[in-house]
């Protein structure tokens, strides 16, 4: 046993304002962010039981509407129109409307949630966080009025897995597959209230959207928290959106060199002689198209093994795959293409500024031209809600994270999960399929 610290021991410790943790530690938290969304007026009625009327941070509750976007029902448009009163009667300016985004993508691109720091959210992918080194952990309703009323929470400090990723994904190879291997390999709970830490030369040589992917589908390894080390890629990316939201109107090179000196000193590294329950390497190089097939996301099979079958719905979206770059991959295969006869392809922006910018380089027409349908910024069919629900007996592909029984909205459907370029190449042939076979 050494005395060097995890990510987790380090980041909880830091949380506590505590000069040090060890995994198994119980310790009171104050996290720099708490998350929400729809969710929201749910979780203001078990907050108002409580007997408080004010929430204690208001300036760290961030709030977005965006798992059922534009209301499908009028039970949705009458929680979204008391999310909406909540967030005026408390002062909450950390809020977005419908249409701006997935919850997710939303803070990040708002740098609202900053390297280093501890977020705890109202949703199971609150892991998301961890592309930029922070500590993301999901939390359920109750957990979050308390923190609503208090500023804090008891968390257990995890104990610590070590992935080591070495090597380069190939061409037509994506972090999703690295993701799905991992699953596939070691379980849907392998990673069970841990902190996994992703190590090794492949992790930054990935663009910051495919680093995104991963610790976002750690939440379905059932991780506790997942981190890759923030580089400086991450930290110009961060800088000028930090520039925006502290109102700095001069961008000057001077001005993003000193906020980005600020995020290096926010950022947490594990120490080299830190304790790990695990440790498991991966070379990328030999990686190839995985999907995970009905009803487990741990049903991994390579691509090949599942090519032929036939699809009638294919879904490009969500928090895990709905950034630029995927949106990117799915439409180079869709150029000048037209989807097969009988199989529909959905397309749901993350956010307004993905959307913006994939409007800006022809993305949009390309779908479009092709025969596909463009969505609203937000969450769509992913937890059966509403757009793109399928029908008895269909069998959907998706860019999502989970494909449990019923996840969209239809108890006998198969979904299968796959990257972006697969689920385009899928939709085009009306069979799974990848790139290379059209």
């Amino acid at each position: 046993m050494t005395n060097g610290k995890t990510f987790a021991e380090k980041a909880l410790a830091r949380a506590a304002g505590l000069s040090e943790v060890v995994a198994g530690q119980i310790v009171d938290a104050v996290p720099d962010v708490a998350l929400s969304h729809d969710n929201t007026a749910a979780i203001a009625k078990i907050f108002r039981a409580l007997g408080v009327e004010r929430v204690k941070y208001p300036e760290r509750l961030a709030i977005t509407l965006d798992h059922a976007v534009p209301a499908p029902t009028t039970m949705h448009a009458t929680n979204h129109a008391e999310t909406r009163k909540f967030v005026e009667e408390q002062g909450i300016a950390n809020f977005f409307e419908v249409g701006r985004g997935i919850c997710h993508q939303v803070l990040s691109e708002e740098a609202i949630v900053l390297p280093g720091q501890l977020i705890l959210g109202a949703d199971s992918h609150t892991s998301h966080y961890g592309w930029m080194g922070a500590f993301g952990a999901g939390l359920g309703r109750s957990e979050m009025a308390a923190i609503w009323a208090t500023g804090e929470l008891w968390l257990r400090v995890p104990e610590s897995i070590k992935i080591e990723v070495e090597g380069e994904l190939p061409t037509g190879v994506t972090s999703k597959d690295l993701c799905l291997r991992i699953i596939g390999d070691l379980g849907a709970d392998g990673g069970l209230y841990a902190s996994v830490e992703f190590h090794g030369s492949a992790i930054p040589k990935m663009s910051l959207e495919s680093r995104m992917v991963i610790p976002n589908m750690m939440a379905e390894f059932g991780v506790k928290n997942a981190y890759l080390p923030p580089d400086e890629t991450v930290f110009a990316w961060l800088a000028p959106k930090w520039a925006k939201r502290l109102e700095i109107r001069d961008f000057r090179p001077v001005e993003i060199q000193s906020l980005i000196s600020n995020l290096q000193s926010l950022a947490l590294y594990p120490d080299p002689e830190a304790n790990y329950s695990a440790n498991f390497r991966y070379d990328a190089s030999s990686l190839e198209p995985f999907v995970a097939c009905p009803h487990r996301v741990d049903n991994v099979k390579p691509l090949s093994q599942v090519r032929g079958t036939r699809v009638q719905q294919a879904f490009i979206g969500t928090c895990t795959n709905g950034r630029l770059e995927d949106l990117a991959a799915a439409a180079e295969i869709l150029r000048g293409r037209k989807l097969a006869r009988g199989t529909r392809l959905l397309v749901i922006p993350a956010s307004s500024q993905v959307l913006n910018d994939a409007l800006a380089r022809g993305y949009i027409q390309t779908f479009v031209e092709a025969g596909g349908v463009i969505g609203v910024p937000g969450c769509g069919p992913c937890m059966g809600n509403h757009m793109g629900i399928p029908a008895p007996g269909e069998v959907t592909i998706s860019t999502a994270n989970r494909n449990f029984r019923g996840r969209m909205g239809t108890r006998d459907s198969e979904v299968y999960l796959a990257s972006p370029a697969v689920v385009a190449a899928s939709a085009v042939k009306g069979v799974i399929a990848g790139p290379g076979d059209l």
